[in-house]
């Protein structure tokens, strides 16, 4: 469920501006010396007047008038020495801006020369049409609409949504993209999903049909299918290690990580789950539900999920939980779906899909702690704060951290968002050693009624 939030390269985005710089000094350039020019010429103390080209005598000449000639000579002497004075300012001038023009030249040849032939003039949707093929153009270029200019969208056009990201991958896009239209899908959900990780979320749509299995069986009638195993017909096992349900539970008492380990052992940890309130770090469900008036708590969603359970606990309070959870080498969204419960696969980086001021509840368990860079996890609560109505619970629900970030860090950043306290709980995590000073938070926040 881990993935930094990156919008289109930043890199790219970066050299495709020095580029627009580029021109726009040129321009600026060109204008500069025009106006220069005009200047110059056009300057009061420009009055030279070169004499005629095609005169033998530039003066004339009355004979017999000495006195005559020798003003008008004089007067000549005047007048070039003045046209010689503003031809010297001139090229005074013409040097200045010669300098300027030079200077500014090897300043925007050093810029241009730093960028690659690609990178010139690049437009970014001329490449993604020239690396891409026709289904990835169709699927993330624009439609028409077919009633044309639509005052609610305030367009004639429509983009469908995918990841920013998604353009940063262009060649595992096309490998996505890649199949035949109104057939079978190729079974990728790993790779799918680790696209959707690095950022590329949503992926685009496809015009293909997953693999079906086979000899699917109907669910299990609800409220059965809550604590029941669901049979191994009911999903693909391409994507992961274990090829069955009893792999999965049992895969509990091998050795080495695997993420949410128990989770699908209905009958083991999963069975007490949220049920006792010790006080502590582990708080009940109907402690945390009677903070609230009774049957205002109705909808809500649970960050990271895993198998369902929680969901599971709040559908027989007749709460209405829906779960976000990713296929990490388990199929935990088929698993919460045949559990009779709703999941939802997105990672934790993305928008959270409600409108404002419409959950009772949310709850993370785990999945919000300090892997997340800081910036991204502000925005995250932030995001959260955003769907609860006024009045609403976040449960946030053992969150690790180290010592020295408890109350530098995230402490203050909850401040920021705004949340009030109800409840605050705080203990070491000691399976370690407390050298490590490691730390466990729960904590029960309440968005304020105004």
């Amino acid at each position: 469920m881990v993935n930094g939030v990156e919008d289109y390269p930043k890199k790219h985005v970066h050299q495709q501006q020095l580029h627009t710089k580029y021109k726009l000094k040129m321009f600026v350039l060109v204008i500069l010396t025009n106006l220069l020019t005009m200047y110059i010429f056009t300057s009061p103390s420009f009055n030279w007047k070169p004499f005629p080209l095609g005169s033998k005598n530039h003066i004339s000449l009355p004979l017999g008038d000495s006195t005559t000639l020798l003003d008008e000579l004089s007067a000549t002497k005047e007048q070039l020495a003045i046209s010689h004075s503003v031809i010297a300012e001139f090229h005074k001038k013409l040097n200045s801006t010669n300098l300027f023009v030079e200077a500014l030249l090897t300043e925007l040849r050093s810029r241009h020369e730093g960028l690659t032939e690609k990178e010139k003039g690049s437009d970014p949707m001329k490449l993604l049409n020239a690396a891409m093929s026709d289904e990835v153009m169709l699927v993330v270029g624009p439609h028409k609409l077919p009633l044309g200019y639509s005052p609610r969208m305030g367009s004639d056009e429509v983009y469908p949504p995918v990841g920013g990201a998604c353009l940063r991958y262009q060649e595992e896009l096309a490998q996505y993209m890649t199949y035949e239209v109104g057939r079978e899908c190729p079974v990728d959900d790993v790779f799918a999903q680790r696209l959707m990780l690095k950022g590329c979320e949503p992926l685009p749509r496809r015009r293909c049909h997953p693999k079906s299995p086979a000899n699917y069986v109907e669910p299990t009638p609800f409220p059965k299918s809550l604590w029941t195993t669901p049979p191994d017909t009911s999903i693909i096992w391409d994507p992961y290690t274990c090829k069955s349900y009893k792999c999965l539970i049992e895969r509990r008492k091998a050795p080495g990580y695997f993420d949410c380990k128990d989770c699908f052992d209905l009958e083991g940890r999963e069975k007490s789950r949220w049920l006792l309130d010790n006080g502590g770090l582990d708080y009940g469900i109907d402690e945390v539900l009677k903070t609230r008036p009774q049957g205002t708590i109705r909808i809500g969603f649970d960050i990271g999920g895993g198998s369902g359970t929680f969901a599971a606990r709040m559908k027989e309070r007749n709460v209405t939980i829906i779960t976000s959870s990713m296929n990490l080498d388990g199929p935990f969204n088929s698993f919460i779906a045949s559990r009779g419960l709703i999941s939802i696969h997105v990672s934790v980086s993305q928008r959270l899909p409600f409108f404002e001021n419409t959950l009772d509840i949310v709850h993370s368990m785990h999945v919000l702690s300090n892997w997340i860079p800081d910036a991204m996890l502000e925005f995250t609560l932030y995001d959260i704060y955003r769907v609860l109505r006024p009045g609403g619970l976040f449960w946030l629900d053992r969150f690790f951290c180290l010592g020295s970030q408890l109350n530098q860090t995230y402490v203050p950043m909850l401040d920021r968002v705004g949340f009030r306290n109800l409840r605050w709980n705080a203990g070491m995590k000691l399976d370690r050693g407390i050298d490590k000073n490691e730390w466990y938070f729960s904590a029960l926040l309440e968005k304020p009624m105004t």
